[in-house]
């Protein structure tokens, strides 16, 4: 199809589409809608708001970011400051979660902070709406940024990537204030990609996805079809614009580390850079959504399988690969080596948060939770300023400790706008019927069927499996309550068999009660229905059964092999060489063992702790060996690296 059929066929797709106003069927409760008072993802957002936004803010001003938008304004003169042409994506994300912050708790000097950048981003966008400081500055451009507008946008210029975290920003700001300060110029700069690429036919997939996600969010605030249409073009553009050697085996030469490849419809498996490829299928799932797109539905499905079942780390964390910053081979996943960059995790957060508000299964969110509380929160200390970029499931003597800052800074920034968002991941509705996905001590006013629901939830969760929900409605209210039951309480560590316990125990048990009583419930997708008329006072309890589990890989996993990992519910635990007297390298486990856990109030920010009785290898002067045992203790992977560099491990050896 060439590029004018290609034309005619995506405005006749975005026509119709809009026309029947396709979109998810199970929908997201709004984050300003639901309110945290749990003791461990609530530190985390507070944190954010207090030190990570600000102290981002900081470092881009010390770093020189604002400053290129200063200088792009002319308000000052100089130079292109940092060592990307794509820094100002560090700004856009910040204020992106900046703005989340102001969307729930009010703050005039954040406020006012906001109006000033959005001024400067004014000043600095060019008359037609282009916006990229490096060009602007002018005199020596990066040698990625090209000589010409988005010549090099398919490289490394970033052109539309920067764009699209703009406009993710820009209708976060809109939302949290109802200025159009920032939406204003998003909108200028949005008009003038449809006119350079649609208008004028560019043949350019962009070299980092992110700006069809940004157009999309962008055309549900302004409901301009035009906005669906571009970023439907980028994706149709993916696989066709021939700047790929299909027969080199190098990724970027033939194109599967940008996703470039083949056309995103006949993608099935997950390659190149992590990042670029969770935010193209984030993209893929919203354009399946809006634009009942089955071609698209049938890619993502597939590669969310091929991602869940070959390449997923037990930790959550995807991209195996330092080189390209993404996936391996098949059943490739080292552990010393593992990169499971921050930004992929969080990007997996939201793939596998579209895929449920396509499909409206658990394992899923499953799939999100486990990433969301090791892979992603590993990535950001409990003082909120520092920060991981890899995150390896196995570290030596020297251990692994955070960092203030980096040159590309893409992690700290995507922490800043994706933690304060985190209470929008944790109820969704259907007709007649009311989701919780994640189960966090708070309270939350939700809408089911155009009536008002308050629901109060009381839960130690992740740290025990206890869970009450107090429902406050108007008068008697008929709607199904799904109550989401995690894979690890069925005897499932993932959807797939990647993962599984080898501790031969069966906790396929969980008690749900209305009012102290026995409910009756049906199963479905993975939830416990409860479907009856609610009243106010309604208590909901349901109970899993939390505790200690052996996991084990499949026998392909070839560095997992002889190996265990500990988890207990959604928590995977660490051996870190300063809570053990032995060397944990050395350390044995297997089926049989047993852990404790014991909550320990004092240690970080308040965790369990596992303790369980282990083996190790020592060798007398006389060349016998023994094993005796030892204490083992193991802390949660997202906590470790909070005290001293030392050695740690996910996969104990197994004796």
């Amino acid at each position: 199809m060439n590029m004018k059929k290609l034309y005619l066929f995506l405005v006749l797709m975005t026509i119709v589409s809009v026309a029947t106003a396709q979109d998810y069927q199970y929908k997201d409760v709004p984050f300003t809608a639901v309110h945290f008072s749990d003791s461990y993802l609530l530190p985390r957002i507070k944190a954010c708001h207090d030190v990570t936004i600000p102290y981002a803010f900081k470092m881009s001003e010390e770093m020189g970011r604002i400053e290129n938008f200063e200088v792009a304004a002319g308000r000052k003169q100089g130079k292109f400051h940092g060592e990307f042409p794509f820094d100002d994506s560090d700004v856009f994300k910040i204020l992106e979660g900046a703005s989340y912050l102001l969307a729930v708790q009010k703050d005039e000097k954040l406020d006012a902070y906001l109006d000033d950048l959005a001024q400067l981003i004014s000043e600095a966008q060019e008359p037609d709406g282009y916006l990229y400081t490096n060009r602007t500055i002018g005199g020596t451009l990066h040698p990625w940024a090209g000589e010409k507008r988005w010549e090099k946008d398919w490289d490394l210029s970033h052109e539309t990537y920067n764009l699209g975290h703009f406009f993710e920003a820009a209708s976060a700001h809109y939302a949290a204030t109802g200025k159009k300060n920032v939406l204003d110029i998003a909108t200028k700069a949005a008009d003038l990609l449809y006119k350079d690429y649609i208008g004028g036919q560019l043949n350019i997939a962009p070299g980092h996805q992110v700006v069809e996600m940004g157009l999309v969010r962008l055309y549900r605030v302004t409901k301009e079809p035009r906005y669906l249409e571009l970023a439907r073009y980028f994706l149709e553009t993916r696989g066709r614009s021939g700047r790929f050697d299909a027969d080199s085996d190098d990724q970027w030469r033939n194109g599967q580390y940008w996703q470039n490849h083949a056309l995103v419809r006949d993608q099935r498996e997950a390659v190149g850079h992590a990042v670029r490829a969770t935010y193209q299928y984030c993209g893929m799932a919203d354009i399946a959504a809006l634009m009942s797109d089955e071609g698209y539905l049938t890619a993502i499905d597939a590669i969310w399988e091929n991602i869940v079942g070959r390449k997923y780390y037990i930790t959550g964390g995807i991209g195996a690969i330092p080189g390209n910053e993404g996936f391996g081979p098949d059943y490739h996943l080292p552990n010393a080596t593992a990169y499971c960059e921050t930004c992929a995790a969080i990007g997996n957060c939201m793939f596998n948060h579209r895929m449920f508000m396509l499909h409206g299964e658990a394992k899923y969110i499953d799939v999100l939770e486990r990433s969301l509380y090791n892979a992603v929160l590993s990535g950001i200390s409990l003082s909120g300023d520092h920060f991981f970029y890899p995150n390896p499931l196995e570290c030596g003597e020297a251990g692994q400790e955070r960092s203030a800052w980096f040159g590309c800074s893409c992690c700290p920034s995507n922490l800043s706008r994706f933690i304060p968002s985190l209470p929008g991941y944790q109820y969704a509705t259907q007709a007649g019927r009311l989701y919780a996905n994640l189960f966090v001590d708070g309270k939350a006013e939700i809408t089911v069927d155009s009536k008002p629901v308050k629901i109060a939830m009381n839960t130690r969760y992740p740290w025990d499996g206890d869970i009450c929900m107090t429902l406050t409605t108007k008068g008697k209210q008929q709607f199904a309550l799904c109550l989401r039951v995690p894979g690890w309480a069925s005897n499932e560590p993932v959807p797939t068999d990647l993962y599984s316990y080898a501790d031969g125990q069966n906790t396929n048990v969980v008690v749900v009660k209305v009012n102290g009583k026995a409910a009756k419930y049906t199963m479905d997708k993975g939830y416990a229905v409860v479907d009856r008329k609610w009243k106010s006072g309604d208590k909901v309890e349901m109970v899993l059964p939390m505790q200690p589990r052996l996991v084990k890989a499949h026998d392909n996993v070839e560095a997992d092999r002889g190996m265990l990992a500990v988890e207990m519910g959604p928590i995977v635990y660490c051996a870190e060489q300063v809570d053990n007297e032995q060397p944990i390298g050395e350390v044995t486990i297997n089926e049989k063992t047993r852990f404790e856990a014991k909550y320990n109030a004092d240690l970080l920010i308040g965790t369990n702790v596992l303790t369980g009785k282990a083996k190790y290898i020592f060798t007398l002067d006389d060349g016998t060996k023994i094993d005796p045992t030892t204490d083992l203790v193991l802390i949660p992977y997202a906590l470790r690296s909070h005290r001293e560099p030392c050695a740690m491990r996910v996969w104990l050896k197994k004796d």
